[in-house]
């Protein structure tokens, strides 16, 4: 079993004591614990799945990066099946065997990462291969990190300290972790919070999505972990404010971040979404109007160097398409219905915030934005430095929204620059889009990559 040296190493490494026996299976060069293997039953008498543990901060960080970017379900998709369920099943039967015959309490049960089929966890699939186990996921982790010379240049030392945001939206959880000023680590994880709110009459998170969103976190907070974060916020928009259970979400986030997760109202949301996409822009372009399009809202933020006045609409890309959309590829009286709903909710911001109109600079941000202009230069992989401050034309918006919109899902999929997670609710999404350009009479507007993430890493500064 392990030293005590051992046990104080892996304590620090994991952020609290082991709760069961283990012993360092894999070191790095150095002699720091790297692999661990857990006994399968823990003290307090609960079972133990997780055989093979990663606990190096390094090696966590590198394999976390790869499933922020979607590389679950590509290893999933690269292995042979029979050769996964055979790691599956020598896994737990290694396991098993460490387990008295005469033991009658209750065992641990599954594979790698705790499931008898597919991909869970890249994390543990790498454990279990570095410990020498014949996992092809595993392999697959370690073949994909040296051709990506994955290396841990942004593992911060005490002397360097980060501050952090996670963002709950509605369509996706994203993670921005800033150091002095530049974004050392940026993801985004399609995770469906408002999956099912938008055709429900009662607003209830499904614990499916709520899932979802908690694997993200978990994810992201070993990121969060590993470069020293001194400071982070954990915040929530449109799907949590809307749900009538949203305390079972902020329950579990705080449980695995470490922090209260905040559920801004829209104002705030709307605010905070301003300060980030105006930083660093020529003041005489002011005054701005930001239009921020979401998978469950709207905001329209419009002021000068600070966030003068704003407003919430309830109207975004899931809901939209969850209420309107029913057809593959959508009918015109679909489209017509998401266009006329989304103009009777301008009609609002003509009330309520008359000043939008004299915005001498109109900036776009959120997923629907992104992708419009991405589809219009053909970007098959997401460049930030493309995207970022682009004028997408009034023209090429709509041609855009002419061309995904008559398409089938099949078809619209392989439009270049047009995300996986993003084929289902794209039309919804532009349907906002066009309308504010028409109601709006915008010749182009402005695509900004910063955003809320960036509005609340400046509020932590």
């Amino acid at each position: 079993m392990a030293s005590s040296a051992d046990i104080a190493a892996v304590a620090e490494l994991l952020g609290r004591h082991p709760q069961g026996d283990f012993e360092v299976v894999v070191r790095h060069d150095d002699g720091s614990p790297r692999v661990i293997r857990n006994q399968p039953i823990l003290d307090t008498g609960q079972p133990m799945p997780t055989l093979y543990w990663l606990v190096s901060a390094i090696d966590r960080l590198v394999v976390s990066r790869l499933e922020s970017s979607g590389a679950v379900s590509e290893a999933e998709a690269a292995v042979e099946p029979e050769a996964l369920i055979e790691a599956h099943n020598a896994y737990a039967a290694e396991r098993d065997a460490l387990i008295a015959r005469d033991y009658t309490g209750h065992r641990p049960s599954a594979g790698v990462g705790g499931t008898r089929v597919g991909v869970k966890c890249l994390h543990a699939h790498y454990a279990y291969y570095l410990a020498g186990g014949e996992d092809p996921v595993g392999r697959w982790v370690a073949a994909r990190l040296a051709e990506n010379d994955a290396a841990p240049s942004t593992v911060s030392t005490d002397a360097q300290t980060s501050v952090a945001v996670i963002e709950l939206g509605s369509h996706s959880t994203r993670l921005l972790i800033d150091r002095g000023g530049e974004s050392i680590e940026r993801h985004v994880t399609l995770t469906r919070m408002a999956e099912g709110m938008g055709s429900s009459k009662r607003k209830l998170l499904q614990p499916a999505a709520i899932d979802r969103v908690c694997a993200a976190v978990e994810r992201y907070k070993t990121l969060v972990d590993a470069n020293n974060v001194t400071a982070i916020r954990a915040v929530a928009t449109s799907a949590a404010r809307d749900a009538a259970n949203s305390d079972e979400l902020c329950d579990r986030v705080e449980a695995i971040a470490g922090v209260a997760l905040e559920i801004l109202d829209g104002e705030a949301e709307a605010r905070l979404t301003f300060s980030g996409a105006v930083a660093g822009l020529d003041p005489t372009l002011a005054p701005f109007l930001v239009v921020d399009i979401g998978g469950g809202s709207t905001e329209f933020a419009f002021g000068a160097s600070d966030c003068e006045d704003s407003i919430s609409l309830d109207v975004g890309s899931v809901r939209l398409t969850e209420k309107y959309i029913e057809s593959d590829p959508p009918l015109p009286e679909e489209l017509s219905a998401c266009v006329t709903v989304t103009g009777a909710w301008l009609d609002d911001v003509d009330r309520e915030l008359p000043v939008a109109h004299s915005a001498r600079t109109v900036i776009g941000v959120g997923g629907t934005i992104s992708t419009a202009a991405a589809v219009e230069l053909g970007i098959a992989e997401y460049k930030r430095e493309s995207l970022h401050h682009f004028e997408l034309s009034s023209a090429a918006a709509e041609d855009v929204f002419r061309t995904l919109a008559t398409e089938n899902r099949e078809d619209r999929s392989w439009n270049p620059g047009l995300p996986a997670e993003r084929v289902d609710t794209i039309v919804g999404g532009l349907c906002i889009l066009v309308k504010v350009m028409r109601h709006f009479d915008l010749e182009h507007i402005m695509v900004s990559e910063a955003d809320i993430l960036d509005g609340v890493i400046a509020s932590l500064r």
